[in-house]
Formats: C-alpha cells, sequence, structure tokens
C-alpha cells in the first residue's frame, strides 16, 4: 500500500541547515527575474528578528517552501514565500498563504501586506485569488518599480 505524502507546516529556525538551501534558492530565482534591479536579499540575521516569525512546509519532512510573517506594528507584512518549481501548481502556495494568514489572525493581526515583483504573474495571481488588492507602496517598497504592493483585511 502506498503511504500519502504528509504536508506539515512549521515555524522554524530559517537558518536550518535544510532550510537554508531553499532561501538561497529563492535569492537566485529573483536574481534571475530581476537582473539589473540589484535586489537585495532579506538576510538571515533579518529573518531572525523578534518581529519575524519563519513558516515552511514540508512534505516527509523535507522543506518545499517557506514564507515569513513581519510585524510592523500596525500591519503584518508577507515576506520571503517561495515554492520549489517542482511543487507548483499543485496548491502549495495557497496552502502556505492560508497557513501564514491563520498564524496572523491568531496573533490578533487584520491587516496583512505584501511585495511582489512585475515578473512574477502567478504570485500576482494567487495573491489576488485569495482576497489581496493593489495597494499604494509601503515601507521599504515605496522606490522600486519592480514592485506591485497588495493588501488584504483579515475578517
Amino acid at each position: 500500500m502506498n503511504k500519502r505524502p504528509e504536508l506539515v507546516f512549521a515555524v522554524e529556525d530559517p537558518g536550518t541547515p535544510d532550510i537554508l538551501p531553499l532561501t538561497q534558492e529563492l535569492d537566485g530565482y529573483l536574481a534571475e527575474l530581476y537582473p539589473s534591479a540589484n535586489i537585495q536579499p532579506v538576510s538571515l540575521d533579518e529573518l531572525r528578528q523578534p518581529n519575524v516569525t519563519f513558516v515552511t512546509a514540508r512534505v516527509d519532512g523535507t522543506p518545499v517552501a517557506c514564507g515569513a510573517c513581519v510585524d510592523e506594528g500596525g500591519y503584518v507584512e508577507v515576506k520571503r514565500m517561495y515554492v520549489l518549481p517542482a511543487c507548483r501548481g499543485l496548491g502549495l502556495g495557497k496552502q502556505l498563504l492560508e497557513a501564514l494568514e491563520q498564524y496572523v489572525r491568531g496573533r490578533g493581526g487584520r491587516v496583512i501586506r505584501l511585495e511582489t515583483g512585475t515578473a512574477q504573474a502567478e504570485a500576482l495571481e494567487l495573491y489576488e485569488r485569495s482576497g489581496y488588492a493593489r495597494c499604494p507602496p509601503f515601507g521599504r517598497h515605496r522606490t522600486n518599480p519592480h514592485s506591485i504592493c497588495m493588501e488584504k483585511v483579515l475578517a
């Protein structure tokens, strides 16, 4: 009998040895999409700040997706959302986004904001289908011409 794969979402340290390749792959992916943008990846130190929660999705123990919630006071920013290419198209991004929203909601958060890039059509589609609407640029994203900012008010 075939065992069904087990999907588990968990809050983890982004510096865990088997998670680091996932975030490094995300950095490489963004560098390929925006070669002239001089994008500064979010550092490991930034992801380990007290206002940041890093969430992974693991299938049978292997990390296949990640995302972070950054509590900015009046809103929570979702950052570092990434799904391994081999796992795309399976609804994992939607499940990860829902897990992040549930985490924010559970801690009393009401507004979630995020930034994605103009070259990330699949991400834009996911966010729009999930109820996010475009909003004015916020935070560090005010001066990036490749940024599309979105927000969602949680019920």
